[in-house]
């Protein structure tokens, strides 16, 4: 085991040492990080809608596995997200992340979350993050 994937154990988003957290399992394909999910009703806002946060928290996590993934470890230093519409809860979502450009130990990053059933962007996100050379 690396020693990235060990630090990274408990994360909320994607440690599976974490049993309160998501267990999202990102993979590279090409230059995309891509995953998959499904709210569940311990991820409602209100009226069966998924939280933003957790929207957020899985866009947070996309873009930074493009870096991680390839044996970096880096920190959001600024992102933006826009919600394009709800997501009711039990909505199977597919996760993309894509680098926009790096610039020394700053990468830029974009992530989308797409309904599974119709391909309709549900939220999309753009961030910086700072690339941590000591890892």
């Amino acid at each position: 085991m690396n020693r990235l994937s060990t630090s990274a154990n408990r994360c909320f988003v994607c440690g599976p040492g974490n049993t309160a957290g998501l267990r999202i399992r990102f993979r590279l394909d090409g230059d995309i990080c891509r995953a998959e999910f499904t709210p569940g009703e311990h991820h409602v806002g209100y009226d069966g809608v998924t939280h933003g946060g957790i929207l957020f928290s899985l866009l947070d996590d996309v873009m930074a596995n493009v870096v991680f993934l390839q044996g970096e470890r880096c920190y959001t230093a600024k992102a933006e997200v826009r919600y394009r519409q709800p997501l009711a809860v039990g909505t199977p979502v597919r996760l993309e992340g894509w680098l926009q450009r790096r610039k020394g130990s700053l990468a830029i990053l974009a992530g989308r979350v797409v309904r599974a059933e119709d391909d309709a962007v549900v939220a999309e996100a753009t961030g910086s993050f700072m690339i941590d050379a000591a890892a």
